[in-house]
């Protein structure tokens, strides 16, 4: 047998094995009890920053869950870019339904990155009455437990606690890919990552002590990087902490999403962890199904295996996806085994397409990773 022959199917090996036991590590994760003994903070009083912009799907939704958490002592900080941005009226809407929970709208942009959200973030960070500080996309659906959940995860060598989104109710076949990206591949690396002791940020729900950042500059310092999440896990890591993740993340109600909308944010989120994290993102090119199913047909066709291999592997590969989404409560239909193929499918080209080039749109924002510059933004 060729050296050609021994190493194809070694990798297949390698990558089954890898594939199933993240899978295996992360159901394991996820279904194990929490710890019932009190955080080691209690319930701290906590400040909320939502930053908003424009009128999203299920947004009256998702920044309403935050008016309804089971919490003591919270306040809610809406962060707005523009005076003329119809969101507002939803916020100030909310904001009179609940007059019990503590909250304001704070409009402006302060331009302290090449990050819009991170400039839309800056005015709230300043404006925080507490030490205890979560940031959380308008998008995240927040269950009535979300504090409580991040705080469990923190102890004495936590310095972020982070959640990765969960797609939830898909209304077409973008909406489909996009969950396939997100739970069974994205989250799921993550939350593996995680439980290895190597977790890091994602921007979608932040809780932060303030000392943690302010050591280092305070929120100006999440412009370090292109994205804050990057920014955030490498200010943690210098001060010798960890980022945690949530035990069981947080939904993102997606709707209908366009495919062509979530190429170009698969892509964004692609070129920046090319510059970000660029160790990690070299290994992407050989993720997922598509590598090691596609030897083991060639390595059939040669006559090295059987012909019974392939489709095994394939029916095992995306099987154990299933099984995995069902048993944690993520989302999965009958479109998802689909869309998961889709997705193993689109993950070579979006690897190219990420290395030969280094330009995107963000909220109107024309960014380019390589030079770390804005080039252009719309105006107020």
């Amino acid at each position: 047998m060729s050296i050609a022959l021994l190493l194809a199917q070694a990798f297949c090996l390698v990558a089954a094995l890898v594939h199933f036991g993240s899978i295996a590590i992360v159901t394991l994760r996820c279904r194990a009890r929490p710890d019932e003994t009190s955080p080691l903070h209690g319930q701290p009083p906590i400040t909320i920053l939502r930053p908003v912009c424009g009128k999203e799907h299920a947004i009256e939704r998702t920044l309403g869950s935050g008016f309804r958490l089971d919490y003591p002592d919270y306040e809610l900080v809406f962060c707005v870019a523009s005076r003329s941005d119809p969101v507002n009226a939803v916020i100030r809407d909310l904001m009179a339904r609940y007059p019990e929970v503590p909250a304001r709208l704070l409009v402006g942009d302060d331009r302290i990155s090449i990050n819009p959200k991170l400039n839309n973030l800056a005015k709230g960070w300043i404006a925080a009455r507490h030490e205890w500080i979560v940031m959380a996309d308008s998008n995240v659906l927040m269950p009535p437990d979300y504090l409580d959940r991040m705080l469990e995860r923190w102890d004495a060598t936590t310095g972020l606690v982070c959640s990765p989104p969960l797609g939830s109710e898909p209304d077409n076949l973008g909406a489909e890919f996009e969950c396939a990206y997100l739970n069974t591949y994205q989250a799921r690396w993550q939350l593996a990552a995680d439980a290895v002791g190597q977790g890091f940020a994602q921007g979608k729900s932040m809780l932060w002590r303030r000392e943690n950042l302010d050591r280092h500059g305070g929120i100006a310092a999440l412009a370090a990087d292109p994205a804050e999440d990057a920014a955030a896990t490498k200010a943690i890591r210098a001060n010798d902490q960890r980022v945690r993740l949530v035990r069981h993340p947080f939904a993102q109600p997606l709707g209908a999403r366009a495919l062509q909308a979530v190429w170009r944010r698969q892509l964004r989120w692609a070129r920046l962890r090319r510059v970000t994290f660029p160790a990690l993102f070299g290994m992407e090119l050989v993720l997922g199904g598509l590598l090691p199913v596609g030897l083991t047909v060639l390595l059939a066709i040669e006559g090295t295996l059987s012909a019974w291999i392939p489709p095994l592997l394939a029916f095992a590969w995306y099987g154990a996806e299933a099984l995995m989404a069902r048993s944690l409560g993520w989302h999965c239909s009958r479109w998802s085994p689909l869309a998961w193929v889709l997705r193993d499918a689109s993950l070579p080209a979006l690897w190219i397409a990420a290395v030969s080039g280094s330009g995107f749109e963000w909220r109107g924002n024309q960014m380019n990773v390589k030079e770390d510059s804005l080039l252009a933004a719309e105006s107020d």
